[in-house]
């Protein structure tokens, strides 16, 4: 009999050491992200460009071999010029979430850029640690907009009176255009006979009001009678929650 315990004892401890080599040499891959892609919140764009006092919508699909531990965000600029009003923006954190911590989780989180964010462009890591220790890294790039951002200007350096001249530039508004208000007027122009100044402002909304992503294309007439010379232009847009961006530039106005 205390053959037979003994036997069945190294029996037992001959199991139980293999079955514990076994269990210590169980490897896991890292985790895979599958897709990864980021946007403007509100409507979950899949383009990688935000506006600064909005939100900023993230979404991975992970596929993980062993439990995830955690997921961490990292957001960060290099060398933007910090304007007046504006605050260096850094963001960092880390989701332990429960319904992170599982074998293929979907994150999605919207994250929210404080309105004195310099715009620019920032790096964004995405870094998956499992229960195993594996660490998986995304990276991307994302371009922080102004609410109202300006681009791609073009208008005519000089033109005669009485014709007209050619003014375009693309406008993105997160929250769609209100109005695009175009203002001319000089200073210290010497006015001649049967001359007048030449001041101006009209409101642009047809086309344009309550959109998102615009191009403003127009043709302006110059009056036949104004004085020649350098007049100020300034493009004056206001989005729907009463937010406004100007441009100024000169244009010559030539007597023929």
């Amino acid at each position: 009999m205390n053959k037979l315990i003994q036997t069945l004892l190294l029996s037992f401890m001959v199991l139980t050491l293999f079955s514990c080599q076994d269990d210590e040499d169980i490897t896991f891959d890292p985790p895979v992200v599958s897709t990864f892609e980021m946007g403007e919140g509100s409507t979950h764009s899949t383009d990688p460009v935000a506006y600064r006092g909005k939100d900023l919508h993230m979404e991975a699909t992970i596929l993980a071999y062993a439990n995830v531990e955690s997921i961490t965000v990292s957001i960060h600029a290099h060398d933007l010029e910090v304007g007046e009003g504006e605050v260096e923006w850094d963001f960092e954190e880390v989701y332990t979430d429960a319904k992170y911590l599982v074998k293929n989780p979907e994150f999605h989180e919207h994250i929210d850029i404080p309105a004195t964010a310099p715009a620019g462009e920032y790096h964004v890591e995405l870094v998956i640690t499992d229960a195993a220790g594996n660490i998986t890294e995304m990276e991307g790039h994302l371009e922080i907009r102004e609410l109202i951002h300006i681009s791609g200007f073009e208008m005519d350096a000089e033109v005669v009176r009485g014709e007209d001249f050619h003014v375009e530039f693309f406008i993105g508004a997160a929250n769609g255009i209100h109005t695009i208000t175009v203002d001319i007027h000089a200073h210290g122009l010497t006015v001649g006979a049967g001359e007048v100044l030449w001041e101006m402002e009209e409101v642009f909304e047809e086309g344009y009001h309550e959109l998102t992503e615009v191009e403003f294309h127009e043709h302006i007439d110059v009056p036949a009678n104004i004085t020649a010379g350098e007049y100020h232009v300034m493009f004056i847009i206001e989005d729907e929650e009463g937010n406004e961006v100007e441009f100024d530039t000169h244009i010559d106005v030539l007597s023929e």
